[in-house]
């Protein structure tokens, strides 16, 4: 590992790391000089997720966020000045197979890690992942941080536990904890259980004819949808402020999944109509119908605004996954010795 050392250099421990946000925050306080620890669940299979490539610039912990004692240590171990709390069952549809794991990890988990840091090193700086779905049945349009929460899942309910725990414990303790509450943020790197990289991902393998149809379930919820590698500057930028303070962190825009659709399939010259089924099994039981952030508060006192349009989001997930499928096209052809020509949209 070519950890980086130096008596200056801030440390950061960041939970969820080899996910989307925790890949994307990783290479951004790598590029500004942190030494970051992540930390990761130990299992069979040795996996870093979306840190693959950065691997040997971090220094991995092994804890648990249902396990306080494992926490306890690697913050022990990590000595962070700055902690960011990634870590989730971060799927809606899992949450209702699943409540009681999510509440575990979302809720329950949070409260463990904030008590860990209180014991082990109480002036490391907290940022806790909140989300657009603590919003669910949304009380106004667009949604600011005053806006009343109403969550219409397992996992909005987690979250918003998590969210509270940590605005009592910055009103309880002499802890500097803040969250962002991120409005749905997506990337190449996003799950293919995720609607949006379901939908790239789907679109590129119709583009080489291998899957005929798109299956997908309401199509009219809307979204304010932006780019991960901008939201995780923001979270940085939280913890830089001189008093701490929960941020709602989104584009002010919003779109139809019908929207996404559509973007997609044009990206590659297709009409989604031909290729779209509705399909009941992709329904929520409680559906939220629109998210719209106000993130005019971020804007002012951070500095922070989106560098990525919705429109360059869709077209960077579909460029992405029509190489992903065209990798794995060209594999199956070679195998069967066929001859596979340049990739092209």
């Amino acid at each position: 590992m070519k950890f980086r050392e130096g008596k200056d250099m801030k440390r950061a421990l960041i939970t969820g790391i080899t996910g989307q946000d925790g890949s994307y925050l990783a290479e951004h306080l790598l590029d500004l000089g942190y030494q970051v620890c992540g930390l990761r669940r130990r299992s069979s299979q040795l996996n870093y997720g979306c840190s693959e490539h950065l691997k040997d610039d971090i220094e991995f912990i092994y804890a648990d966020m249902t396990d306080m004692g494992s926490l306890i240590r690697a913050i022990d171990k990590a000595k962070p000045d700055e902690i960011y709390n990634l870590a989730a069952q971060s799927f809606v549809q899992t949450s209702w197979e699943q409540p009681i794991l999510t509440s575990q990890i979302d809720g329950i988990g949070v409260s463990k890690f904030l008590e860990a840091i209180r014991m082990v090193k109480p002036r490391s700086r907290f940022y806790q992942a909140s989300t657009s779905e603590m919003f669910g049945k949304v009380q106004e349009t667009p949604q600011t941080e005053k806006t009343p929460f109403y969550p219409r899942s397992p996992y909005g309910i987690a979250k918003l536990y998590g969210h509270w725990m940590t605005i009592n414990y910055r009103e309880s303790y002499p802890m500097f904890t803040c969250s962002g509450i991120l409005f749905n943020h997506e990337s190449p790197r996003r799950g293919l259980e995720f609607v949006t990289r379901k939908i790239t991902h789907t679109v590129a393998r119709i583009k080489y004819q291998q899957v005929n149809e798109l299956r997908l379930g309401n199509l009219d919820a809307k979204r304010d949808w932006g780019f991960a590698g901008d939201y995780v500057k923001a979270m940085h930028l939280m913890l830089q402020q001189e008093t701490p303070d929960d941020y709602v962190i989104a584009t002010g825009e919003t779109h139809t999944v019908r929207d996404f659709v559509e973007q997609a399939f044009k990206y590659v010259g297709l009409n989604y109509k031909d290729y779209v089924v509705s399909d009941q099994r992709f329904m929520r039981p409680a559906e939220v119908e629109i998210l719209l952030g106000d993130s005019s508060k971020a804007r002012k006192k951070l500095g922070w605004k989106p560098e990525i349009n919705f429109e360059q989001l869709v077209c960077m997930m579909v460029e992405e996954d029509l190489r992903v499928v065209y990798d794995e096209v060209a594999r199956f052809d070679h195998g069967n010795k066929r001859v596979y020509g340049q990739l092209s949209i």
